[in-house]
């Protein structure tokens, strides 16, 4: 069997330098909102080409906070997708929100924007479309259908960081986007870790607030908050490996081209790249028709 991830063979080719960043961290004896925290908020807000990166202390953390500070309560509706981990609709029910699940586009397995318009009614606070395995939901489309009702897009990007929809990070469209920096993702941390990028200085600043207590100000509480912090230690891991999310995407790429020529003929779906996306295949996954006995 072809090994899927191997984080050791990983971390013994970054050792020297993750090292030193983790020592730098036990040097400075700041661990939560300190330096590298605020340097690799700088680093993604500047990669993803977005204003504002919010870090957070996992995935489902940043989904949980980005809804809360979109306004997303009881009574209210989001549009998602059933097709994605439990994450994407469980945070919507923990917000006191009804999840409106919605078809997916079969090649792309992303929600279709056809269905996200179909499903709008005036209870919709919300649309959070998964870009699953590395491949965007029709993106263009569903910002659109969130500025033309009002209603906030916040993208799911946890499995999707360096894809692109038509030359434009994913991350960068909707008025949030959510990132997880679980060990197994294309840019993984050494721990749980999260991130939510947003170009709406309004929404950066409450979410900052909500990440910490509703801080505003020493022992000055302005609202209710999480405990919610990416901690230096794991952001520091993290700009070490941002420097490398280029070199390793390509890699994936030519792997997945290689999985392409080797399985083209065999009766199975293989995943594709619609133009205009750039899938980043943080999965390679095929369909077909008896699954179950393939698998074994």
């Amino acid at each position: 069997m072809i090994p899927f991830l191997d984080l050791t063979r990983q971390h013994a080719a970054l050792r020297a330098e993750l090292m030193d960043a983790a020592g730098r961290v036990l040097d400075s004896a700041r661990f939560i909102l300190g330096p590298e925290g605020e340097a690799l908020e700088q680093d993604l807000a500047k990669h993803v080409g977005v204003a504002h990166a919010i870090g957070v202390a996992s995935g489902t953390d940043a989904l949980r906070l980005a809804l809360a500070a979109v306004g997303v309560g009881p009574g209210d509706e989001v549009i998602t997708t059933a097709f994605s981990f439990v994450a994407s609709a469980s945070t919507i029910v923990m917000a006191g929100a009804t999840p409106v699940f919605v078809d997916i586009d079969p090649a792309t397995f992303a929600l279709e924007a056809e269905g996200v318009a179909r499903a709008i009614t005036p209870r919709t606070r919300a649309i959070v479309p998964v870009h699953l395995y590395g491949h965007a939901a029709a993106i263009d489309r569903i910002a659109e259908l969130g500025r033309t009702h009002g209603v906030a897009v916040i993208e799911d990007a946890a499995q999707a960081i360096g894809a692109t929809y038509a030359g434009r990070p994913l991350g960068a469209w909707g008025d949030a986007a959510c990132l997880s920096f679980y060990p197994t993702k294309n840019l993984g941390a050494c721990g749980d870790a999260g991130m939510i990028l947003t170009n709406r200085s309004d929404l950066a600043e409450r979410l900052r607030r909500l990440r910490h207590h509703g801080d505003g100000g020493r022992y000055r509480h302005l609202e209710l908050g999480y405990s919610s912090r990416l901690d230096d230690l794991q952001a520091a891991l993290l700009r070490v490996k941002l420097g490398r999310l280029e070199a390793w995407t390509a890699a994936r790429r030519r792997i997945a081209a290689r999985y392409h020529d080797a399985l083209a003929g065999l009766p199975l779906t293989l995943p594709i790249e619609r133009e205009p996306a750039r899938h980043v295949y943080h999965l390679y996954t095929i369909r077909h028709r008896q699954r179950d006995a393939l698998a074994k």
